[in-house]
């Protein structure tokens, strides 16, 4: 399967596909009796908060090849090989060929199904929101098992032999965010910390690491006091051996959150969304699977309207919601975080 970087050509789609769309939309807002809180490309007439179809059915896409991709939670090249299996039997079901196209950015996935260059797609649970209301993306499946959805907490990890015992004893620390978009990474936190004793921003500088484990590594090598990740990202780098749970202490539990959605886009045609639904709910996960997604062996059908309630509400409070303004704020805060942890690496070469 073919590999696509999205890294240098992101800034480039976003403008153009700004300009492209911005013509479109003009159009569009004025056949459109609802929309809520999607962009102006998109119409939500039946209130479940996600796009509808295209009323002109010339619009519905059938493409020849249908391209996936996986959130860029950790390195993505592993995530491709792990999802092999499903992209043959996606392949199969749909009778399509299937490219396999590697992301790095939660904003540049974003706009990849925007621009119409990506039709189905894992979201991280925070950027989720950014793709239904910004590029069309209809969530209908997570990862879990017969009777349930798979979930993961958002924690706070530090070294077990520090003297942290709980948030407020992080204040004037250097604590690690991951993404600006990221759930657990960045959201969550400036949400529910403050309720703890510590705020984001007053009672320390935000740094980003980029992704979950980088910012757990980051903690073992002391280059971070603390970090929010996400707990499943961080039991599969202890099963794996990446880190010694024994290393660390977890001085905070959230709720639980959903895990990444499965989106489609939502100009596919409703044959086509039918056999990729019927491909992913019809597949059980094999044994490499397994074992990189525990507790999991199969897509759980979810909705967005109902699943991803607790997470719109902390985006709302915490960012104002899932608009344009804060995504593009959230892609120049994701490529700075990108620079600072290049320049850093350098500095540590040198």
């Amino acid at each position: 399967m073919q590999c696509l970087d999205l890294r240098s050509i992101f800034t480039a789609a976003v403008l153009a596909v700004s300009a492209t769309f911005a013509l479109v939309a003009t159009a569009a807002a004025q056949e459109c009796k609802n929309r809520g809180t999607l962009d102006a490309l998109y119409c939500d007439e039946d209130g479940d908060l996600v796009a509808d179809a295209p009323k002109d059915k010339s619009k519905w896409k059938t493409p020849g090849t249908l391209v996936f991709t996986y959130t860029p939670v950790e390195d993505p090249a592993v995530y491709e090989n792990i999802f092999k299996p499903f992209l043959e039997h996606l392949g199969k079901v749909t009778g399509k060929k299937i490219v396999y196209y590697q992301v790095h950015a939660n904003a540049a996935e974003v706009e990849a199904m925007r621009s119409g260059r990506l039709h189905v797609g894992g979201f991280s649970t925070g950027p989720t929101g950014f793709a239904v209301n910004l590029a069309g993306a209809i969530p209908f499946a997570v990862k879990g098992n017969e009777k349930e959805l798979q979930g993961y907490h958002l924690i706070v990890v530090v070294k077990k032999g520090s003297p942290y015992q709980k948030l407020a004893d992080l204040k004037g620390k250097k604590v690690a965010h991951t993404s600006p978009s990221s759930n657990s990474g960045n959201l969550a936190p400036r949400v529910l910390f403050p309720v703890e004793g510590l705020t984001p921003e007053k009672d320390y500088n935000v740094v980003y690491s980029g992704k979950h484990d980088q910012s757990v590594l980051g903690v073992n090598s002391g280059d971070y006091d603390a970090a929010p990740v996400a707990s499943d990202v961080y039991d599969r780098m202890v099963r794996r051996g990446t880190v010694k749970g024994d290393d660390f202490r977890i001085i905070f539990k959230s709720p639980l959150f959903p895990t990444s959605s499965f989106a489609y886009a939502h100009d596919l045609h409703p044959d086509l969304v039918a056999k990729i639904r019927e491909a992913f709910f019809s597949f059980r996960y094999p044994p490499d699977m397994l074992k990189a997604f525990e507790g999991a062996d199969r897509f759980y059908p979810i909705t967005y309207k109902e699943h991803w309630a607790a997470v719109r509400k902390i985006a709302e409070e915490a960012e104002g919601g899932f608009t344009r303004s804060a995504l593009d704020a959230l892609a120049k805060r994701e490529e700075e975080a990108v620079k600072k942890k290049k320049e850093e690496a350098e500095k540590k070469k040198n």
